[in-house]
């Protein structure tokens, strides 16, 4: 913890971090403990969820979850432990039960997580006290956040901001048309960063660059969240249309939520730049209102188009892994191969998912050198990334605070 407190006090403000930060162990455990222990996570969109019964499990460090549609329609989301003798109890990525059933000794347990049938365990064992841990869980518009700390932040304020923006996307209507996880061999905070800037979009992504602005004005944060004119006119436009639009960065900064257009006469992310999906998913009145770009710090950020949209969950596996998964959501009736053909719909996307594996990767490998030295950012391209470590940092620092009160 020492090595940390010294790591945070000597950061050369408007720098890149040290080395240690993204490859030391003891750094990415203070990462799992500070952040993804405690504050909420994305999971999946409901939609996976199609009826009682359906399950997802999602694992994060140490942590192994359920999430799962109960018979009165509500989503839980419960550890994987059984509270027998701790086995795990789903071992499926996605599945369908009536019930959770262990499978080492048949423990049977409610889809509210209540333990309904235990063999052989005596008069004076209460089945009330043995019902699954429960995890902190909050549908929000059709996407489905978690929290593996024992007391979750409030979630209210992030709900009641974003809400108003996702209503129009129509979520609770969507399927998944197509699903793509990665490993990139790269630290958590390089595939944000990568992420928070478009400085390398030019240089490293073709596909995108045909109908995503190489403007650090929407990739970026902004300063004091003024939007530049052409951006504002565009918010303008959809506010008008009932699309609220305009930018708005909560003030810790941890989610950012905007409609940014896209380059002139794109209207999704196709080749082509045309629409890829009929009927569209959502209610948003006119192709070219862009994309809905939402983060939220540490594990999603979203493209919602107007004909369907795009949500990204980072998953940390090691201090030099990531998980990244891609999620391509089209409207529930929508028929591949009649309403959208999936190669279209997901090239754009999967060539710059891989584009970015490779970033990182690289990024990963020249950190791990010892010639390293933490360069400045571009104030005018990488004020997006500048603004992630400056959240990053204070989490570290205010996790690490108690501690140092109690030595003192």
């Amino acid at each position: 913890m020492n090595n940390i407190h010294t790591l945070l006090a000597r950061r050369n403000p408007g720098h890149a971090l040290e080395q240690a930060f993204y490859t030391d162990p003891e750094v990415f455990q203070t990462d799992l403990d500070a952040i993804h222990y405690r504050e909420w996570l994305f999971a999946i969109p409901s939609c996976e969820l199609e009826k009682a019964g359906s399950y997802v499990t999602y694992n994060v460090g140490a942590y192994r979850v359920i999430i799962v549609r109960g018979a009165d329609n509500q989503i839980r989301a419960f550890h994987n432990t059984c509270r027998h003798r701790g086995s795990v109890i789903c071992k499926a990525a996605k599945g369908h039960a009536p019930k959770l059933v262990c499978p080492y000794h048949q423990w049977t347990y409610e889809l509210d997580g209540s333990l309904l049938w235990a063999r052989d365990m005596g008069p004076d064992f209460d089945p009330k006290q043995h019902g699954l841990k429960t995890v902190h869980c909050q549908e929000l518009a059709g996407l489905v956040y978690i929290c593996l700390a024992d007391e979750a932040p409030d979630f209210a304020p992030f709900a009641e901001t974003v809400h108003p923006y996702l209503e129009a996307h129509d979520l609770g209507n969507a399927k998944v048309a197509f699903e793509s996880s990665i490993v990139e061999n790269g630290n958590w905070k390089l595939v944000w960063e990568n992420n928070r800037e478009c400085y390398h979009c030019g240089g490293n992504h073709p596909a995108l660059c045909r109908t995503y602005p190489d403007d650090p004005s929407v990739t970026g944060i902004g300063e004091g969240g003024e939007a530049p004119d052409h951006l504002q006119a565009h918010f303008d436009r959809c506010e008008a249309a009932g699309l609220p639009s305009n930018f708005h960065l909560s003030e810790e900064g941890q989610y950012r939520v905007a409609r940014m257009p896209l380059k002139e006469g794109a209207e999704s992310y196709t080749m082509d730049g045309k629409t890829a999906v009929r009927p569209w998913l959502g209610r948003v009145p006119f192709a070219d209102a862009g994309a809905l770009l939402q983060f939220h710090y540490p594990t999603t950020w979203n493209h919602f188009l107007a004909d369907h949209s795009i949500v990204f969950r980072v998953t940390p596996i090691s201090p030099t892994e990531t998980e990244v998964t891609t999620k391509w959501l089209v409207h529930k009736d929508a028929v591949e191969g009649r309403d959208y053909d999936l190669k279209r719909l997901t090239e754009v996307w999967m060539a710059t998912n891989d584009e970015d594996r490779r970033v990182v990767e690289d990024n990963q490998q020249g950190i791990n050198s010892p010639a390293y030295v933490p360069g400045p950012y571009s104030p005018t391209q990488e004020s997006g990334v500048l603004q992630f470590v400056e959240w990053y940092c204070a989490k570290l620092a205010s996790h690490m605070t108690p501690n140092t009160l109690a030595a003192e």
